[in-house]
């Protein structure tokens, strides 16, 4: 059992999944990105959606179609490997719960901020949770420490959510 009481329950360590190579990092870093911007256009969806039906119908929507699109990819994606769900630990569905929050964040609080105040308040807070994660270790994660490199960036994550703010 850990000291730190803020520690997850950890999977064991052959459930860590091994650091990819430098040139497949690089062939991930476009398709991370194109993600990212996928949320800036679902953010700008997802304003009107919830003005027009109410923010958590339109958060139920969202995650209706995704649920259905996943449930096409699986069906004719075979079978997948790993363990039954009944077999994983239960804190590790807590995904279940966070993803809709975001979601319902990301609809009430897009109208009124903007989606680039949003998307880089959203980001000062994904950098900043990420790299105590990785510090840490949790969840699973190979452990990197925090060094100048990843507090500068957090700093300057910070800036231009001051920045944003004040433009």
């Amino acid at each position: 059992m850990s000291s730190n009481v803020l520690d997850p329950v950890l999977p064991t360590p052959a459930a860590q999944v091994e650091p990819r190579a430098g040139w497949q990092r690089l062939m991930l870093l476009p398709l991370v990105i194109l993600a990212g911007m996928g949320l800036s256009v679902e953010a700008g969806l997802l304003g009107p959606l919830g003005a027009q039906v109410g923010h958590l119908w339109a958060t139920l929507s969202i995650f209706g179609v995704g649920t259905a699109l996943l449930f096409l990819l699986l069906l004719f994606s075979g079978p997948q490997p790993g363990p039954a769900f009944s077999q994983l630990p239960r804190w590790q569905l807590l995904g279940g719960v966070l993803g809709p929050i975001y979601v319902v964040v990301l609809t009430l609080a897009t109208p009124h901020i903007g989606i680039a105040m949003t998307m880089i308040a959203i980001l000062s807070g994904q950098v900043g949770k990420s790299v105590l994660i990785d510090h840490f270790g949790w969840f699973g994660s190979a452990r990197k420490p925090v060094n100048g490199e990843r507090w500068l960036a957090l700093v300057l994550i910070v800036v231009a959510l001051i920045l944003i703010a004040r433009g």
